[in-house]
């Protein structure tokens, strides 16, 4: 089966445009080398998954065609230890981080925009 079908199937990505995407991109390992989209997955496999919501180190154990429900897609494999404290390490650290944005209510005022402008020219 394609890798990029199987990805797909499992959940990682919501189109299997997307899931072919990030093959592409080099965002997918298959047993430590870069998976092409049509590269045959198998069960038994490590895969190193980056996408928005972290980056996942599993190992295939069912092959499925079909997208079904989230609770079926994550029958079809299982994610390592390392991998599972590893996002969760992560995950802590952003919510301990303020969010800037999130702080000021409505539109930036022509003073914000200022300061916004002079730091983008400094970049």
């Amino acid at each position: 089966m394609r890798i990029d079908k199987w990805l797909w199937a499992a959940r990682f990505f919501k189109t299997r445009a997307l899931a072919t995407r990030a093959c592409e991109l080099g965002r997918i390992e298959s047993n430590g080398q870069n998976a092409k989209p049509s590269r045959e997955v198998r069960a038994g496999d490590l895969l190193l998954v980056r996408n928005d919501t972290g980056d996942f180190q599993v190992e295939v154990l069912l092959l499925s065609a079909m997208r079904g429900p989230a609770a079926v897609a994550q029958t079809l494999y299982r994610e390592t230890e390392a991998s599972r404290e590893l996002r969760l390490k992560i995950a802590q650290e952003r919510k301990v981080m303020p969010h800037f944005e999130a702080s000021r209510e409505g539109k930036p005022s022509k003073r914000d925009r200022r300061e916004l402008d002079r730091l983008r020219r400094k970049g």
